[in-house]
C-alpha cells in the first residue's frame, strides 16, 4: 500500500512540475515577442470616432464602478476576470482598465498568456481617462 501511495505522489509531483514548466515557457515566449508599448493605449488615442469600436471592461471594485465609469463599460472586478473569462470578448478590441492601469495590466498579461490577442490596457487607467476626457 505504501508503494502505491508513493508512486501516486511522485506522479503528482512530476505532473505539477511539468505543468509549471509549460506555463513558464509560455510566459517566457510571450515576453520575448512583446514590445514595450504592446497592448497599451492612452486615453488621448481613443477619439470619439474610435470609441464605439472598443469594448471597455472596468476591473475596479463594484463601488467604484457604481460611482462612475466609462460609458458602456462592463464590470468584472480584476479578481474575478479568470472565473468570468467567457465574458471577455475575443472578437473585438477590448480595453481593460482600473484606476491607474496596474491591476488591469496584471490581468491582461494572464489573458494574453491564455491566448487573448485583442486586449489593450488603458495606460494611466480611469484616473487619466477622467482627467483627459
Amino acid at each position: 500500500m505504501g508503494k502505491i501511495i508513493l508512486t501516486i505522489l511522485l506522479s503528482m509531483i512530476t505532473t505539477a512540475a511539468s505543468a509549471q514548466n509549460t506555463l513558464l515557457e509560455t510566459m517566457a515566449d510571450y515576453t520575448e515577442f512583446a514590445t514595450y508599448d504592446a497592448g497599451i493605449i492612452v486615453p488621448a488615442q481613443i477619439t470619439d470616432d474610435l470609441f464605439s469600436s472598443f469594448t471597455f471592461v472596468d476591473t475596479r471594485s463594484e463601488e467604484e464602478f457604481a460611482e462612475s465609469t466609462i460609458e458602456g463599460a462592463i464590470h468584472i472586478e480584476w479578481r474575478d476576470v479568470f472565473s468570468r473569462i467567457e465574458d471577455i470578448p475575443k472578437d473585438k478590441k477590448t480595453i481593460l482598465f482600473c484606476n491607474t492601469g496596474a491591476l488591469s495590466a496584471q490581468v491582461v498579461f494572464g489573458l494574453r498568456v491564455l491566448g487573448f490577442e485583442n486586449l489593450l490596457i488603458l495606460q494611466g487607467g480611469y484616473e487619466d481617462w477622467r482627467r483627459l476626457r
